[in-house]
């Protein structure tokens, strides 16, 4: 899907449709600036304050919205890294975010199903495809809130999982810390018996993925 950029009297929305994951956060938050179900135009940046604009853009989890103000303080890294997992969906990444091959950003959704099209994004393949919980058994970590801070590098490794290196927490969907890590190896093949970990099983089920 094509990216759209529409500029208004205080702020530049930018919606890429290809890494939406339709958490309608959006629509929800201000139905007035994002209208659903609309013929043509259906983003309009003047319908709020720059600032409700931007906490449009801060609640969507995949990034698919930007804002950009014209004038103002503009969306900067969070205080603390983490990766929410999703029950049976992907991974919300919110930090300092430096993918492989991507500009940098500070929100994504990657995928854990192995079926996206879009990889390393979601594009919502997992409904009604993939099971897997959202709250794995916690594990012992010396890392403080107050270190979760830095870049994030993830390399999705070729037929393989997605690298990270950087401090982060790994929380499970209801928000409870299961993980404090600076590297691992997170599971995109759908298919480990250690989720969200990888657990070398993509070698077993051939996945394949760039």
């Amino acid at each position: 899907m094509a990216v759209e950029i529409v500029e208004g009297r205080e702020v530049t929305i930018r919606f890429d449709g290809g890494r939406c994951i339709h958490a309608r956060r959006c629509v929800m938050t201000q139905p007035g600036v994002f209208r659903a179900n609309v013929e043509g135009a259906w983003i309009d940046p003047d319908a709020a304050s720059a600032e409700e604009a931007m906490d449009v853009a801060l609640g969507c989890p995949s990034g698919a919205i930007e804002v950009t103000r014209k004038a103002g303080p503009q969306e900067a890294a969070p205080r603390a890294n983490r990766i929410l997992i999703r029950e049976n969906g992907p991974l919300a990444v919110h930090a300092d975010l430096h993918i492989k091959g991507e500009p940098a950003q500070f929100r994504a959704t990657l995928c854990r199903c192995g079926l996206s099209k879009n990889k390393p994004y979601c594009d919502g393949s997992h409904a009604g495809n993939f099971t897997a919980s959202g709250e794995p058994a916690a594990q012992a970590s010396t890392l403080q809130i107050i270190d979760l801070v830095g870049p994030v590098e993830i390399t999705p490794f070729p037929n393989g999982p997605l690298g990270v290196k950087g401090a982060l927490e790994i929380s499970s969907g209801t928000g409870r810390n299961t993980n404090r890590v600076t590297q691992t190896a997170l599971c995109r093949c759908g298919h480990s018996g250690n989720k969200p970990y990888c657990d070398g099983t993509h070698k077993k089920v051939g996945f394949e993925a760039p």
